[in-house]
């Protein structure tokens, strides 16, 4: 029995599954150029705008990336894994390597940094516990993947716990601000991260050179003291095509 007209796959997705498929088999490898629209529309019989509608759907899942008056083509970048548990490990950090150094895992990364201190915004002194306006430390990253935007990170310090420390310098040292914190006598004994993806601000996108309709991961973390008194809070915006989160949870 003929599948009833509304619930025909639309021709743009037919197309798209058509290229993606190709794309799993290896018919097409990274870098390498995909059709484009004007052969999509030959071989297809569509219109420009269902063949360009295909496209969008490869770029959207983070398959394509476009080269201006060049065409689409095949991803070469590769999703960075993220692996909650290792990369917070005192075992990583108090060892001297970053937390950004284990989602690398070797590969070229480059980080902007801005620090300055600033009245504490009102939902970062909730959770830090300090007075609405009351100073904090704000250190601001850009952190880039062979030379790709891939996410930005904004991490908040009681300004008193950490004065006069290397968390005030761009580059605070081997295992970066936790083992600084460690270093201080405040070593982070506990984290929370509460995860959620949206669609980004338009100075997000713009920061990440994200493509229209590609999502973010908006990660929000704190660093807890031993005793339950909060450390740090790192908001941080991921590029959602990017990343691949990891968690490993013990039964």
């Amino acid at each position: 029995m003929p599948e009833p007209k509304s619930r025909k796959t639309p021709e743009y997705r037919r197309i798209a599954n058509d290229l993606r498929a190709a794309i799993d088999r290896g018919e097409y490898q990274p870098g390498q150029r995909i059709p484009g629209e004007n052969d999509l529309i030959r071989k297809y019989e569509v219109s420009r705008n269902t063949a360009r509608d295909a496209l969008a759907v490869l770029r959207h899942e983070g398959l394509t990336d476009t080269r201006r008056g060049a065409g689409n083509f095949v991803r070469q970048f590769k999703l960075i894994p993220r692996p909650a548990n290792e990369r917070l490990s005192r075992s990583n950090w108090g060892e001297g390597r970053s937390i950004w150094s284990a989602d690398m895992q070797g590969r070229p990364s480059s980080e902007d940094v801005t620090i300055g201190e600033i009245k504490a915004p009102e939902r970062i002194a909730g959770i830090l516990g300090v007075p609405v306006g009351g100073r904090v430390l704000r250190r601001s990253r850009v952190h880039l993947s062979e030379g790709r935007p891939v996410q930005l990170s904004t991490s908040y310090f009681p300004a008193s716990l950490v004065a006069g420390s290397p968390i005030t310098q761009p580059d605070s040292g081997p295992g970066g601000v936790y083992a600084r914190l460690l270093d201080l006598g405040h070593p982070p004994a506990r984290f929370r991260e509460e995860v959620r993806a949206r669609m980004p601000l338009g100075e997000e996108a713009k920061a990440l050179k994200l493509a229209a309709g590609v999502p973010v991961v908006h990660i929000v973390r704190t660093a807890f003291e031993e005793d339950g008194t909060p450390l740090e809070v790192n908001e941080m915006v991921l590029d959602g095509n990017s990343y691949l989160l990891q968690y490993d949870i013990d039964a």
